[in-house]
């Protein structure tokens, strides 16, 4: 790869965390390609936002600064994509695995006939090209692509690795885009976003999560709850309890909730199903606590505790607060 292409996404007023994470990617097949990496931040009054980029990752940004990119359109980010990849020459474009990348990279893919690779979770390099890694059979199996094409679009999913850290020289350069509005087929309504209920968990250092174990939709605020707030650190769910109710959607972690990577993650009564490890197995740090001595889950912890969870949390939770004074 000579030149990575990173599409940033803004998410109210700022660069989302997923787009630092790309940058993490595209800085390491750089740094085993020989090759540079630019960035793309498109909307309107960016200019702020592109210089933060280009410090932090995206290497030379291009500006595209237009009225009709205030607001998500998959025709109008399309159009500035194209035009930073003509203005570029890239030919690996990586762009968030997020409902508008979604939306966007594959009618980029399409329009730039080039190869297409979805929802990845690390990216390598093998004879000086990349080569993806995803998952398939709701996370039974992970599959290695590479593409034939010359060019490539890619989306990654958030949270598969750590965010670009530390200062790194880059510049902005204005991007020029021919935008008919007129001639779009689809035109922005409005953002619907729901109440955030706590801690996101894609940013939380801590995660103390539940699952059926757990026994009942109250033990979550009378045991779990309180560990988390112990470690200052969120709580998090399996999917069989938000099938069953017990929390909302946003609490749930694996293949179709949210995948995280905080610095420890404490299991309590999760089996350990391949949908929810896919989620949370490359957390720096895992403590399982499970009746089950074979449950799945203690293949992946570090740490394993076999007993009953109704005791050892409140027990874990005490000890904490007590170590903190």
């Amino acid at each position: 790869m000579s030149t990575i292409l990173i599409v940033a996404e803004i998410q109210n007023g700022a660069i989302r965390e997923s787009s630092y994470e790309l940058a993490a990617f595209a800085q390491k097949i750089a740094g085993e390609t020989g090759g540079s990496v630019k960035g793309l931040v498109a909307g309107q009054g960016i200019d702020a936002l592109a210089e933060e980029f280009s410090k932090k990752g995206g290497g030379e940004v291009y500006a595209a600064d237009h009225e009709t990119l205030a607001n998500y359109n998959a025709e109008a980010l399309g159009a500035a994509i194209r035009a930073a990849v003509d203005a570029s020459g890239a030919d690996l474009v990586l762009v968030s695995n997020t409902p508008s990348g979604w939306d966007v990279a594959p009618r980029i893919a399409a329009a730039l006939d080039a190869g297409f690779v979805s929802d990845c979770f690390a990216v390598d390099v093998d004879g000086g090209k990349p080569v993806f890694r995803r998952r398939v059979f709701n996370g039974k199996l992970d599959a290695t692509v590479s593409a034939e094409a010359e060019r490539i679009v890619a989306t990654v999913q958030p949270g598969a690795t750590a965010a670009y850290e530390g200062e790194s020289d880059g510049s902005v350069t204005k991007l020029d885009v021919t935008i008919d509005a007129g001639a779009f087929k689809t035109a922005f309504v409005e953002i619907k976003q729901a109440e955030s209920t706590g801690v996101d968990l894609t940013k939380a250092d801590v995660i103390v999560s539940g699952g059926r174990g757990v026994g009942a939709p109250e033990k979550f605020t009378e045991v779990i709850q309180p560990l988390a707030d112990a470690l200052s650190g969120a709580m998090g769910a399996s999917r069989p309890v938000v099938d069953a109710g017990w929390l909302p959607h946003e609490y749930q972690v694996g293949s179709s909730g949210q995948v995280v990577q905080p610095k420890l993650y404490i299991a309590c009564g999760i089996s350990g199903a391949i949908q929810h490890l896919v989620g949370m197995k490359t957390s720096n740090f895992i403590i399982a606590i499970n009746k089950d001595p074979d449950a799945p889950i203690f293949e992946v912890a570090n740490l394993g505790v076999v007993g009953d969870l109704l005791e050892v949390v409140p027990a874990l939770t005490k000890a904490v607060q007590e170590a903190k004074g």
